[in-house]
């Protein structure tokens, strides 16, 4: 066992009321746990480290909505091949 300090890990929650979270608030968070920036960095580095972050976040969020158009269309064409059109409509407009 090292003899450094051992500090506990930070937990955090997150919390909605009412819907589920968006994809730029997961992309948020995704970006959180990806790029740690330090309050002691330089500040040209962490104004940099910043708009990185932003830009992972930016690109994130795409990514997560293009899931979900696929995911939708993954059940629209489940429900219509199970003979619920109806149905399968109602999910398509979402």
């Amino acid at each position: 066992m090292s003899s450094a300090a051992m500090t506990a890990p930070q937990v955090f929650v997150h919390t909605t009321s009412g819907r589920g979270f968006t994809p730029e608030e997961i992309a948020s968070r995704c970006a959180d746990k990806l790029v740690g920036i330090a309050d002691t960095a330089h500040p040209a580095i962490r104004e940099q480290a910043r708009a990185y972050k932003a830009t992972m976040a930016a690109v994130v969020a795409q990514h997560i909505r293009e899931g979900i158009a696929s995911d939708r269309t993954t059940v629209y064409n489940a429900l219509k091949d199970a003979g619920h059109a109806e149905l399968a409509d109602l999910i398509r407009r979402l």
